[in-house]
Order: C-alpha cells, then structure tokens, then sequence
C-alpha cells in the first residue's frame, strides 16, 4: 500500500494506538485503512470495537473522497469473532439481542457503502471474524492464515455468520462449515469464493495494492453504481434484475464519466475522467 497522507488523530502516541479498538489512516487516493487493534485479544469484536468499527464506516459514507476501505488487523489473527469473555459476563436475552443486532448493522453497513470494501487478512479469521471476511466486497488473504465459523464447537451455532457465508460459497459447503466448526486453508476459502486472492505473507499488501490500483483508476461513480446494483439484483428474480440493470446503466450511461468514456473509445484514445 501507499504511505498515507493522513495520520489517525489516535495514532498519534504509542499508548493511543494501544487503546484505540480501531486505527485509521488514508492516503492521497483516498484509500481509507481501517485496522482491528486489539492483538492480545486476537482482535476480537468487542462492544466498543463494532462502535468504533461502525463509526469510521459512517464516516466512510459521508467522504466522497474516499475510494475503497481495506479492512486490516493487527498482530498474528484477523479476527477471532465476538469476544466471548465479554458475551459471557452478563448474560440475558435482551443483551444478546440487541449486540448481535449491533454486529448486523456492522456488516449491512459494509456492504451499503458506496465504495468497494477489502478484507486483508493475514491470520486467522473465526466465527464473526469469517462473517466480517464474507461480508467484505472483496477478500485478499495470506497463505497462512485460516478460516472458520466455529461457535458451534461451543454449542453456538454461527446462524449470524451463516447468512454472509452462504451468500459467498455453495450451501453444501457453507453447511458443512456452520456444522463441523473445522478450519479451511486460504487456498480452499479461494477455491470456494469466500476470498478473492491468495499470496504469500511478504507478498500480501502488493497483491492487495493490484487490487486497490485497478479500482481507484475507474470512476467513482461507476463504481458506487456498480456496487449497490449488483447485491440489490442478487436478491431479486432474474426479471426484476434486468428491469433494475436497465434503469441502472441508463441513469449510470447519463454521467458525465461515462460519455466521456464510450467517446474516448469512439476516438481510441485514453479517457480523462473528471475530477473527484
């Protein structure tokens, strides 16, 4: 990735680092970094991590200088799910009703962004971790690391992260992950489409900037476009998305970077996009 431009105002003391549940940095493209920080914990979603987590998105949706999110993490795991120390402090059916329900609009949010969202995952990724990996856009992960849902070796079923696995992978193979709780390498999370790219450790962040490269080179708005058409058309019947594909690309064919675009083809020349 690029050096950042901007540096996170709680970034800005290493005791700082160390409290904030989220550090953000974003560079001159407007790629925004969001890192899970709590290492000792494997980064786990505590309440006050979706807080965070939930704040910096909103802030995301209201940027239009923003380009595309990468959700990162510190230290050896991704994210270990919620945690459950915390889930077990208290419990009762109105605390657990509305953090789940915390935790959804976490990752409903995710994926109502106008931008495209990037999970860079260098360790292991569990439970609500894995959910947050499927709920992401786009998913670049290190040959090392690992995924499962695995609440059900505690007597939990993932039914939560059930609901973005199953929209990335095969309901077979989604099943049999919710039921086995077993982990799955990075090659196998590619194989079955929960991730988009696999590479080696010391390779991870150059196949992750391919990735951030090819998306800020096109226009926003075709992108933003894109972006919301394409999981509204997955929930409808196949009739009903080529009536909102249609009205899609006729409103998207009417900006202006989009006529520039088809004219640059006409001319065979590059196309110079309007200014963000």
């Amino acid at each position: 990735m690029k050096a950042s431009s901007i540096e996170p105002a709680a970034t800005a003391t290493t005791s700082a680092r160390e409290e904030s549940p989220i550090l953000r940095k974003q560079d001159d493209r407007g790629v925004v970094t969001l890192a899970l920080n709590r290492p000792h914990a494997f980064n786990a979603l505590s309440e006050a991590m979706l807080t965070a987590l939930q704040r910096e998105l909103d802030a995301v949706a209201d940027d239009e200088s923003a380009r595309v999110v990468v959700i990162a993490a510190e230290g050896k795991a991704f994210c270990a799910g919620h945690d459950l120390k915390e889930m077990r402090a208290a419990p009762s059916l109105d605390y657990y009703e509305r953090l789940f329900l915390q935790c959804s609009d976490v990752m409903l949010t995710i994926q109502r962004l106008p931008v495209p969202v990037i999970a860079r995952v260098q360790g292991i990724a569990t439970a609500a971790g894995c959910q947050l990996v499927a709920m992401c856009d786009l998913a670049v992960a290190s040959s090392s690391a690992k995924f499962a849902v695995s609440g059900v070796n505690l007597g939990l079923f993932c039914s939560a992260p059930g609901v973005a696995l199953s929209r990335n992978i095969l309901r077979k193979a989604a099943f049999e992950m919710l039921v086995t709780g077993e982990f799955i390498t990075a090659d196998k999370a590619k194989e079955r489409g929960l991730i988009n790219r696999v590479a080696e450790p010391e390779q991870l962040d150059s196949e992750l900037e391919k990735l951030v490269t090819a998306i800020v080179a096109k226009p926003r708005v075709a992108v933003a476009t894109g972006k919301q058409f394409f999981y509204k058309q997955a929930e409808l019947g196949i009739a009903a998305a080529y009536e909102a594909a249609s009205q899609s690309m006729a409103c998207n064919m009417m900006d202006d970077d989009a006529l520039e675009g088809v004219q640059a083809f006409i001319d065979k020349r590059p196309p110079q996009w309007k200014k963000e």
